[in-house]
């Protein structure tokens, strides 16, 4: 067959799709939605290292922190800028105070010109969270008054929260405990370098890219088969006429060349519209701005190429089981039965490419990411391969019942293969789902952990400035709303000599209440002091806290420079106390101290810190905690307990698995409508008959039902089985016991079903119009 010869007959078909009526036009039309919908979700897959590199770089650019041991001295091109960083339900909010040391001070990228003292330039969605009434605590927080936004380039994403406020004196504060520097020039080279993945976090990584891109390619091979019963009419007429087979398969394929076309076209323009509309929403508090999503030209090359090509011969390979003749369709027939052996080659080649690397893990070698991106596409790919069989065999065998179940069981039994294709994206979605989440239950344990806090005893902690007062820093903690306990603890390191010690030993600070939260004590009264017994971490030292020993503070502890060493004897009548872990999680050791037993100039050496406990039933106690230490210090951010603490890649690769299924589920919803309505369509005029006869709506309405929820129990059930079998596959691989994350099973294959049912719904309005009686009515 000449290549002209395949030009001309693909022509007609394009033509045929066009110019064949409201019919054509309509498939077409349908067509391109679902591919335009599939490809739009591709082009942005290809866009994301893009949009990940703009975001590394922005962050790149705007680092104000410098890693060199050289001091910057003040000059007229130096900036201090101070870290005011705080958190608003949940959210960071990036702030930091800005005081240029001469005119050429360096701006901070997005920044015009520098706020004054008690101004500042924000984010266009802080300046929208500060003007909305959600905003009225974190309002309080920032006393400034808005002069400005900040520019794009300043920001990581478009709805990140950030400002820039103007101060004076900042200098004095990079003496203490603040976060801050002394800058010439904003960015850090540094930035760009990091670690290494490990194995398993890169495996991670492949699987949910291929589990977030499979349901795209399965969606978009069943989108180009839209409209295939009336389309099998047509080219009967075709052959009518004098047309071969070969040649009317020909032109079916220029059909659905046509609508992937379209579709590209379509799918360009949702991506365009969608890369717009990117800006105004933020999933799991992560947004970009437009100029993020950049597709690879080469990747969209792709995209562009494949599609078609993909339209063209899924549709010659579904032709080659329908016999087209003049007179009609071979395909009302009974169908000749599906046969099982080579269905099952796919989901075993995938074993078999996944099987050489179980048991690599962290410790014995990496994974090889063309086996594991074949493997699992094979698995998954194997889930749409097995489900036309098992519907078939499934609905072959069901009984009798009621009208709508007949009129359903008999509509599946003739066409149980378009009834399979619908659920083929949902069922390879939720098999990739369960197979991830057996995955990320599996390895949690190795990159999260519960944290050595006790949020039982405290669930915030506040660092004291060396030039606050603790006493009345503990009072202003008291008094805020939702604060139920405030424990204040300073401490100082001491040594055994001037200078250089060889030994040294940690004196802590507290009431009673206080120093029971470090030590079991069986009496405590004001003057009392403690030596503490019982620490893995200064046992070695316990010979410092005998009675009588001069231990020396050091001077770096001080707040005063110079060589003034303050030195402390243990008193004579100090008592034993036996450690306890503080609300940390650390078991301190050396001295305890009553305020009463402390001399003066020892206190001035000391840092205290303050553990808070709050009354969670209080509304917003968190924020009033933060309003408060704003208000004293707004360089002082109030640290908030987790009970557990996660590796920032492993939740980093979560936090995108998120947002990419977030996707791929609005995508799956889409397209099923699309499906379940381009179904409708062909089926109008005999709802429209069943109708006239008398058939109630209520029992057609039921029978779609049933037409749906049928394949769709199928498909979710093999999608559990095969999700688990890659699921307990990937543990092995990852050298982990397999484990079944049964209420992760349950959830995937409940928001499977959730997104099916409300497909459903929203398809009965139009199913209602098409069964009025003039729906009869014909050209």
């Amino acid at each position: 067959m000449s290549a002209s010869q395949w030009g001309r007959d693909l022509s007609m078909g394009v033509r045929f799709a066009f110019a064949g009526g409201r019919e054509g036009w309509i498939r077409a039309l349908l067509t391109a939605v679902g591919v335009g919908l599939g490809v739009a979700l591709l082009l942005l897959t290809t866009a994301l290292p893009s949009a990940l590199a703009e975001r590394d770089r922005r962050e790149e650019a705007r680092s104000d922190h410098t890693f060199s041991q050289q001091e910057i001295p003040k000059s007229d091109n130096t900036l201090v800028i101070l870290d005011t960083d705080t958190t608003f339900h949940d959210r960071d909010v990036r702030g930091r105070m800005l005081e240029a040391e001469g005119p050429r001070a360096p701006l901070p990228p997005g920044v015009a010109k520098f706020p004054a003292a008690g101004e500042m330039v924000v984010s266009p969605a802080l300046k929208e969270l500060l003007a909305s009434d959600s905003g009225k605590l974190l309002r309080e927080r920032l006393p400034y008054r808005i002069t400005g936004t900040i520019g794009e380039q300043g920001l990581v994403g478009s709805r990140e929260l950030a400002y820039f406020a103007g101060g004076e004196g900042l200098v004095k504060q990079l003496e203490g405990p603040a976060s801050g520097a002394r800058i010439n020039s904003f960015g850090n080279d540094d930035l760009g370098s990091s670690d290494p993945w490990d194995p398993v976090l890169l495996l991670l990584v492949l699987v949910v890219f291929v589990v977030l891109l499979m349901p795209v390619a399965v969606f978009i091979a069943a989108a180009v088969r839209f409209g295939g019963e009336r389309r099998d009419r047509r080219l009967a007429a075709l052959r009518l006429v004098g047309s071969d087979s070969a040649m009317t398969r020909r032109i079916a394929a220029g059909e659905a060349l046509a609508g992937s076309v379209l579709g590209l076209v379509l799918g360009a323009g949702f991506f365009l519209l969608g890369r717009q509309l990117a800006a105004s929403f933020e999933v799991f508090h992560v947004s970009v701005f437009p100029s993020y999503l950049n597709p690879s030209p080469l990747l969209a090359a792709l995209v562009a190429v494949a599609v078609p090509t993909a339209a063209v011969l899924v549709t010659i390979l579904a032709l080659r089981g329908v016999v087209i003749e003049p007179l009609g369709v071979v395909r009302t027939a009974k169908p000749a039965r599906r046969r099982l052996w080579w269905r099952l080659l796919l989901p075993l080649g995938g074993l078999a490419m996944l099987f050489p690397m179980v048991g690599q893990g962290n410790d014995d070698g990496t994974f090889n990411q063309y086996l594991v991106v074949g493997g699992v596409m094979l698995l998954l790919v194997g889930v749409t391969a097995l489900l036309p069989w098992i519907v078939e065999r499934v609905v072959a065998r069901l009984g009798s019942g009621g009208i709508a179940w007949q009129l359903a069981v008999r509509r599946l039994q003739l066409t149980s293969g378009a009834a399979a294709r619908m659920v083929n994206g949902i069922a390879v979605a939720v098999a990739g789902a369960i197979a991830l989440q057996m995955l990320f239950a599996g390895v949690e344990g190795n990159y999260t952990a519960a944290s050595q806090y006790d949020v039982s005893r405290a669930q915030m902690s506040v660092d004291v400035p060396d030039s606050a007062d603790t006493a009345s820093m503990v009072r202003e903690y008291r008094d805020t709303e939702g604060v139920r306990k405030v424990t204040a603890l300073s401490d100082v390191h001491l040594g055994d000599r001037r200078g250089e010690a060889d030994a040294y030993v940690q004196l802590t600070v507290g009431d009673c209440t206080a120093l029971r939260e470090v030590a079991t004590l069986r009496s405590c009264r004001d003057g009392d002091a403690f030596a503490v017994r019982g620490s893995e971490y200064d046992s070695e030292n316990d010979h410092l806290t005998e009675p009588g020993t001069t231990l020396w503070a050091d001077p770096g502890d001080t707040p005063e420079s110079g060589d003034r060493w303050v030195s402390w004897t243990v008193p004579k009548d100090v008592r034993q106390a036996q450690t306890r872990e503080d609300p940390t999680g650390y078991e301190r050791g050396g001295i305890l101290l009553t305020p009463g037993a402390l001399p003066e100039k020892l206190a001035a050496a000391t840092s205290a810190s303050l553990f808070l406990s709050v009354d969670r039933s209080v509304p917003n106690a968190y924020e009033y905690v933060r309003n408060t230490a704003a208000r004293l210090n707004p360089t002082v951010l109030p640290m908030t307990w987790n009970s557990t603490e996660s590796n920032e890649r492993y939740a980093t690769i979560r936090t995108g698995l998120s947002v990419g299924a977030a996707c791929v589920l609005a995508l799956i919803g889409a397209s099923l409508l699309v499906s379940q309505l381009e179904q409708l369509r062909e089926r109008r005029k005999l709802l429209s008959s069943l109708v006239a006869f008398g058939t109630r709506r209520r029992t057609l309405s039921l029978s779609v039902l049933w037409q749906t929820a049928i394949p769709i129990g199928l498909g979710l059930l093999l999608a559990a089985t095969v999700g688990m079998a890659l699921g307990a596959v990937l543990l092995r691989m990852t050298n982990m016991s397999i484990r079944v994350d049964w209420p992760s099973v349950l959830s995937m294959t409940g928001i499977g079903a959730g997104v099916v049912l409300v497909v459903t719904l929203l398809s009965l309005p139009p199913l209602l119009r098409m069964m009025r009686p003039d729906g009869l009515r014909t050209e």
